[in-house]
């Protein structure tokens, strides 16, 4: 009965959300890091092309990877520096459009002037504000970011670096609730298709049928 229940309320909030959701189009060659001041989990986007956002005000960091040789010859390999870029949107889909990274040219007048595109369903630009975060390899990002966003930088949205921990849904809460209630494959990899706020409004059902 409470899987019913479940898989009912799962549905409710999949039609809500799809009518108000923006698309965000992973590039294989993305590496998406930060979104909106909170760590992106590895299992979240595995294997993933789509990642499902709120329709408003969103910030991306970034970087993208190439990796050209299976032996992986350090001379072939490409890491751009971190990418930061902020946007309020209200389109269906949004996608980062990359320029050409063919050569050691390409790729070090991407690192110094950021000329990503990012677009939407119909390939029109999108406004946007972009920067890059200075930050050694060893960095946490997520930190990283909240001082980039508390220090009113060109790209910086401060309410992304005061984001409350109980609004947060962590990997292993989410991946606590799927085990304990529903054992569906299927069903996570939905669960991990939307956006924060609707995975924290389906936590909370479930949360609410597991004491009643």
């Amino acid at each position: 009965m409470k899987l019913s229940l479940v898989v009912t309320g799962l549905i409710v909030l999949l039609v809500s959300a799809t009518c108000q959701a923006i698309t965000l189009k992973l590039d294989p060659q993305i590496d998406l890091l930060v979104l909106d001041g909170r760590k992106i989990s590895g299992s979240l986007l595995k294997g993933a092309d789509s990642l499902e956002l709120e329709r408003g005000q969103h910030q991306f960091l970034f970087r993208v990877e190439q990796l050209r040789d299976a032996h992986k010859d350090a001379s072939l390999r490409y890491q751009s520096v971190p990418m930061i870029v902020t946007f309020n949107a209200q389109v269906k889909t949004i996608a980062i459009r990359l320029p050409a990274l063919e050569n050691r040219r390409e790729r070090h007048h991407f690192d110094r002037t950021l000329n990503f595109q990012l677009v939407d369903e119909r390939g029109v630009e999108i406004d946007c504000k972009r920067d890059r975060l200075p930050v050694s390899a060893e960095s946490d990002m997520e930190k990283a970011m909240i001082l980039y966003n508390r220090n009113g930088q060109a790209a910086s949205v401060p309410h992304f670096a005061t984001v409350s921990d109980a609004a947060a849904i962590s990997p292993a809460e989410a991946e606590f609730v799927w085990v304990e209630e529903t054992q569906s494959p299927s069903l996570k990899r939905w669960f991990h298709r939307f956006d924060q706020a609707t995975r924290q409004q389906f936590l909370s059902l479930v949360k609410l049928l597991r004491t009643s």
